[in-house]
């Protein structure tokens, strides 16, 4: 089992799973209103046995600290600055990054400002963005007059069984501790995020990954609820592993856990690849 670990940040401790060893370092960056569990099927990877696994808690999620200012914090930026201080901390060489949804913008985010070299990026249900309206219309499955819950502060039951059956159910199945993590994220971390994509604040990501020259990769589920599949197809990226857009067939927006198997053979071969 991976240990537990805590750290000091700028936006307060945050726990951490840590495989250990001295493998390459993996980072795996969990979405909105998840935690580090979610890489459960990860952690017990045979493919993966030889890395050095790294799953933080983002500030105002999972055992993480509640943020005390969360317009700092619950940003791409913030979240980016956070595993700047975990790769500092941990003394991580160049980590390969894999992250999803949230996590993926976060990856991208740090990607972008080149404060701590990473040897690869992967993505998951991420769609590169530029912040506009105009891009996140293209690139998102939005419904103008369905409840946002990615950016709703305050969760009703039905709301959190809602977000957690949609962004990673198992042959839809929720996992009791994720449906626990979705409740007891900081729901202020939901809506200081949405509405600084909104105003504009993170970094240009298309941008980003049209100059990224360190190994990229995309692997979404086929059945992704949330993105539009054919936004991938109009990015420049010349770093972009052979595989290309991979879509895993009966997976949604967790391909991760929802088609574990499939997904870890390509983690392992991307993240031997870089």
């Amino acid at each position: 089992m991976p240990d537990t670990i805590r750290l000091d940040t700028p936006f307060g401790t945050v726990a951490a799973l840590d495989s250990g060893g001295n493998g390459r370092p993996l980072l795996l960056v969990h979405g909105n209103s998840a935690c580090k569990e979610a890489f459960a099927p990860q952690f017990d990877a045979p493919e993966l046995a030889g890395f050095r696994l790294i799953a933080p808690d983002l500030p105002g999620h999972g055992a993480s600290d509640d943020a005390s200012d969360p317009a700092a914090a619950y940003t791409f930026a913030g979240y980016a600055t956070m595993l700047e201080h975990l790769i500092a901390a941990l003394e991580l060489d160049a980590p390969v990054v894999f992250g999803w949804s949230l996590g993926g913008h976060a990856a991208l985010e740090l990607a972008g400002r080149g404060k701590a070299p990473v040897a690869g990026v992967m993505i998951c249900g991420t769609p590169p963005v530029t912040p506009t309206l105009e891009c996140l219309m293209q690139a998102f499955n939005i419904d103008p007059e369905a409840e946002n819950l990615t950016a709703k502060r305050d969760f009703t039951e039905d709301d959190a069984q809602t977000y957690a059956l949609h962004t990673g159910a198992v042959d839809g199945a929720v996992d009791p501790h994720l449906l626990d993590m979705v409740k007891r994220t900081d729901g202020r971390a939901r809506e200081t995020m949405f509405g600084s994509v909104v105003a504009g604040a993170p970094l240009d990501e298309r941008q980003i990954v049209a100059k990224m020259t360190v190994p990229f990769a995309v692997v979404n589920g086929a059945d992704d609820p949330f993105i539009k599949p054919e936004y991938f197809e109009t990015l420049t990226a010349p770093s972009l592993w052979a595989d290309g857009i991979v879509r895993l067939p009966g997976a949604g927006h967790a391909p991760f856990r929802q088609t574990p198997a499939a997904f870890n053979l390509l983690l392992a071969r991307f993240a031997n690849a870089c």
